[in-house]
């Protein structure tokens, strides 16, 4: 299954709810990259995790949140002069 925008906040059929929180290998997925590239990037501080007993999980604002910056410093570094 092809993760991207809409799969993100898809709500649970049970509880007709919005997923809030993914595994690191869902959030992974939605962002089109690797397991291993994730837990870098969480290592790094990149992407906020949110701990639940032993279970880490990552927020889907944490995800927005880490594509904002993204954006803005694509965006930053072609406005700037070369």
């Amino acid at each position: 299954m092809s993760a991207n925008k809409h799969t993100l906040g898809t709500r649970s059929a049970a509880t007709n709810q919005p997923r809030l929180l993914f595994t690191v290998e869902e959030a992974a997925r939605a962002l089109g990259i690797g397991r291993t590239r994730m837990f870098e990037l969480i290592q790094a501080g990149s992407v906020e995790t949110v701990l639940i007993g032993r279970l880490r999980r990552i927020p889907l604002d944490a995800l927005d949140a880490f594509v904002s910056r993204l954006r803005e410093s694509t965006q930053g570094s072609a406005a700037a002069p070369r």
